[in-house]
């Protein structure tokens, strides 16, 4: 580890709704994200039998240490952006796990009283700053205002690396970033 670094950053986060929904996409700019902060990451993708509609969800891990394994059964933090993903994964969220919820989609509210929870109405927060397909875009600042996992200066950095010529989607996604971190800026179930 490089002198002056801080040991002990870990977070991992299962990322989960239906296919199309853009949560590959965010799980790779998280990760792409946190190698430019020189931390280490495991980005995994799932889809389910069909890739646009079908469910899909994405692991992330991110650590200041070597990854000893990707696979995450019980993790810190999920993001669910509709009802079957938040069947599949409530369950297995750890006690004090940080549970974020597309209101917009999901239409019932958490059953368990051990975890962190926060629905923000994301699809309507894109709609707002000129684009729904953005709504991914917004719970992923909501995940990096509540964990601090990376800067939202990386997130910026990755999102211009990352979209290249299409130069007409970053700042609809900038700022659906941006709002997601104002949304839950006082919502948000601050990290022990």
């Amino acid at each position: 580890m490089e002198k002056g670094k801080v040991k002990g950053i870990y977070e991992d986060v299962i990322m989960a709704g239906f296919g199309g929904q853009g949560l590959m996409f965010i799980g790779k700019l998280l990760a792409y994200s946190a190698m430019k902060e020189s931390k280490h990451v495991t980005w995994i993708p799932s889809y389910g039998p069909e890739m646009r509609g079908g469910t899909a969800n994405c692991t992330v891990v991110v650590s200041d240490e070597e990854i000893g394994s990707p696979v995450i059964p019980r993790p810190r933090a999920v993001i669910v952006m509709n009802n079957p993903s938040l069947e599949a994964f409530e369950p297995r969220l750890q006690s004090e796990g940080l549970l974020l919820a597309n209101s917009s989609f999901v239409t019932r509210s958490t059953t368990r009283k051990d975890i962190r929870a926060t629905f923000i109405p994301a699809n309507e927060i894109a709609s707002k700053v000129g684009n729904e397909k953005a709504a991914n875009m917004v719970m992923l600042g909501a995940y990096v205002a509540c964990t601090g996992i990376v800067s939202k200066e990386s997130i910026n950095k990755g999102l211009e690396e990352l979209f290249g010529a299409k130069r007409e989607f970053l700042a609809a996604n900038m700022l659906a970033f941006e709002e997601g971190v104002k949304f839950v800026k006082e919502k948000c179930p601050k990290t022990k």
